[in-house]
């Protein structure tokens, strides 16, 4: 089969291959891959700005079929609709492991960066880490499940959205968007989302289109007066850091109101950020990191894209065979695309 591979170690370094199709083990299912998204991880690994051990298939954010099923495997059979968990080889022993929070164990490898992923038409899959696809949503869609599962874990169940929280949303790339729409849908009275010139022609006109109230470009008006007036004077609730940028991230505490919270959830690439501490601990705010899901967060996030409350089609805006992988990276990282959707 053809697979999209991170060869080696550096800047660069992706090839379409053939590869031998996997064989999955008897405690293991063989999925079909009907769609797959390209994430803002799989640019850091093209970047050699994120962990990954080569040469390793790419891509962790897919939708499939069961086409076989091991023989140990029981509840799951030939033709199930799936998605899945990134969490494989969670070690299952230690601290973190046996306190429930199998997405951040050490020994944990990710398909697409620490094993091979879903950038290929075959994956050989653990049953424990499946969810099945709502009726009615595609697997185009349902490819959205990943990320709308980051958001659910990251700003529902973690930085906690309250009813009519002033929301504002820093990067309005597939998670900023994704963002607004869960807070809208998990009772904010208002959500602003703040992005730049470079995101003005489509990222921006999508906030719009979806029904973002307060949309910002920060190089046309400023952002943090925006926020300010529209909350009297008090700042926002929460501040959704998705956009990994230095400044952004440096910014979070002038929106912020005192004893507000800060969700922190886009990455930098190994780049440092240079914070004015002492004006975070003066707004006494909550800061809250962020990596991976929970497991209660799949089966929330794949109930609000069947429901339409995060509308996956406004996200996905391009869908290319897994041949024509250079021309979706290029899209994405251009910013012609927002989300790209790879179909093996």
């Amino acid at each position: 089969m053809q697979a999209l591979l991170k060869t080696a170690k550096g800047v660069g370094h992706l090839e379409l291959r053939e590869v031998p199709e996997p064989q999955p083990r008897p405690d293991q299912v063989l999925i079909e891959v009907k769609a797959a998204g390209i994430c803002g991880t799989d640019i850091h690994v093209k970047h050699d700005e994120f962990p990954y051990w080569p040469p390793v298939i790419l891509g962790h954010e897919f939708a499939g079929e069961v086409v076989q099923v091991g023989s140990e495997v029981t509840g799951w059979q030939v033709g199930d609709r799936v998605v899945g968990e990134p969490h494989t080889l969670a070690c299952g022993k230690c601290w973190l492991c046996r306190t429930g929070n199998i997405q951040v164990c050490p020994e944990k490898r990710s398909p697409g960066w620490g094993i091979d992923g879903a950038f290929a038409r075959y994956l050989a899959y653990p049953p424990h880490l499946l969810h099945r696809i709502p009726e009615g949503l595609s697997f185009v869609e349902a490819a959205l499940a990943e990320p709308t599962a980051n958001i659910v874990t990251d700003m529902l169940e973690r930085g906690k959205v309250e009813p009519e929280d002033f929301v504002v949303v820093l990067g309005p790339g597939p998670i900023g968007l994704i963002a607004a729409m869960a807070a809208r849908a998990e009772g904010a009275r208002a959500v602003m989302v703040v992005g730049t010139d470079a995101d003005e022609a489509l990222r921006l006109k999508t906030a719009r289109a979806v029904g973002v109230e307060h949309v910002v470009n920060l190089q046309r008006e400023d952002p943090v007066a925006r926020c300010l007036e529209l909350t009297g004077g008090r700042g926002a609730d929460l501040v959704v850091e998705c956009s990994g940028a230095a400044p952004a991230i440096a910014s979070t505490v002038d929106y912020v109101r005192k004893l507000g919270r800060i969700c922190a959830i886009g990455l930098t690439g190994k780049k440092p950020v240079q914070l004015d501490w002492d004006k975070f601990q003066t707004k006494v705010c909550t800061i809250t990191f962020n990596m991976s899901t929970f497991y209660t967060s799949w089966d929330r996030a794949l109930s609000m894209l069947a429901l339409g409350k995060v509308n996956a089609r406004a996200i996905i805006t391009h869908e290319f065979p897994l041949q024509e992988w250079e021309a979706a990276f290029e899209a994405v990282e251009n910013l012609s695309a927002l989300k790209a959707v790879l179909v093996p």
